[in-house]
């Protein structure tokens, strides 16, 4: 029987012996190896991109949350950082980059130009006003009339000399009218001191009296005056008044009112009795057209005390409607 020539014994020899030879006859070649795969596209940084941090405020930055690796420290300047701000341990600037030019003649004539003090307004020395407080008709239970009252001073801010007057008519006839005279001094930025005279022309004869007293404006603006009267025959009145504004509107004023007078001694022939002899308390709503003129209306009620209430008969009690303007130059 024939023995076949590709038995499996013959071919492994023929590879053990083909292997090694192929290699030896390929050592000095190189093999082809696959081409590189090409690289990302990376952009290129613009002007856009770059960071200005001569205008960052690093002061307000928290820089425990920025995400340094997301920076694009190419394209920073680090020429224009204040490292000393940041804590970098130089130090910043003493000069100014442009320095302060040297103020000159011409400058300081500009920035300070001569003052013509005969050109300045002054305020004058001597100043006057004169209010009227008062100027009403008035309707009561028993009759009808007018009264009045006015104060009027002139001077300067110390020293004044002021001017009051009161009085009230009924029924077309005068029942009292009086006038003062008297020198004030200012004593603090709130009140004066205040002595003259007193003249009275109603009722019955005339009568003058020496005053002294003081008026101001009290705490919680309380308009008050209080003055004593000396007269003839041993007579002290003492008389003292306040008054309140209260502003409803920047021009509608309510202003409440309270007078008292008391005597130390009786005269039946001038209807003053001894003690408390009269008290007037008033409610007057007023509208200021203009801070000088300003029409009211209100209503007031009077009563009067002891002997004075004998002397008065019917009239020692009234409540009167009243109708008035006040005024001031």
């Amino acid at each position: 029987m024939k023995r076949s020539l590709f038995s499996p014994s013959l071919l492994a020899m023929a590879l053990t012996v083909a292997l090694p030879a192929f290699a030896q006859s390929h050592a000095g070649h190189d093999m082809p190896t696959p081409a590189p795969a090409p690289a990302p596209k990376t952009k290129q940084p613009t002007a856009e991109d770059a960071v200005d941090h001569s205008k960052m405020d690093h002061s307000t930055m928290d820089h425990s949350k920025m995400d340094h690796s997301k920076m694009d420290h190419s394209t920073m300047d680090h020429s224009q950082m204040d490292h000393a701000a940041m804590g970098h341990g130089t130090s910043a600037p003493t000069e100014p980059r442009e320095p302060i030019p040297v103020p000159t003649d011409a400058d300081r004539a500009a920035a300070f130009p001569p003052i013509a003090h005969g050109a300045m307004e002054h305020a004058p020395e001597i100043n006057s006003l004169l209010l009227i407080d008062r100027l009403e008709h008035w309707d009561g239970k028993n009759s009808n009339g007018q009264a009045w009252e006015a104060t009027g001073w002139i001077g300067g801010n110390i020293n004044r000399l002021w001017l009051r007057t009161d009085g009230e008519r009924s029924e077309g006839r005068t029942e009292s009218s009086a006038v003062e005279a008297l020198y004030g001094r200012s004593v603090s930025p709130w009140w004066d001191v205040l002595v003259g005279v007193r003249q009275d022309f109603r009722p019955a004869d005339s009568r003058t009296w020496a005053a002294i007293g003081i008026q101001g404006l009290a705490p919680y603006k309380f308009e008050s005056s209080a003055t004593l009267y000396a007269g003839s025959g041993g007579q002290l009145l003492a008389k003292a008044e306040v008054e309140y504004d209260v502003l409803l509107t920047n021009r509608l004023i309510l202003q409440p009112l309270v007078e008292a007078t008391v005597a130390s001694k009786d005269e039946p022939e001038y209807g003053i009795g001894r003690g408390l002899n009269k008290v007037e308390a008033g409610l007057r709503l007023r509208y200021e057209f203009s801070r000088r003129f300003a029409p009211y209306i209100g209503i007031t009620h009077e009563r009067s005390f002891g002997d004075t209430a004998d002397y008065a008969g019917d009239h020692a009690r009234d409540t009167r409607w009243v109708a008035g303007v006040r005024m001031w130059f």
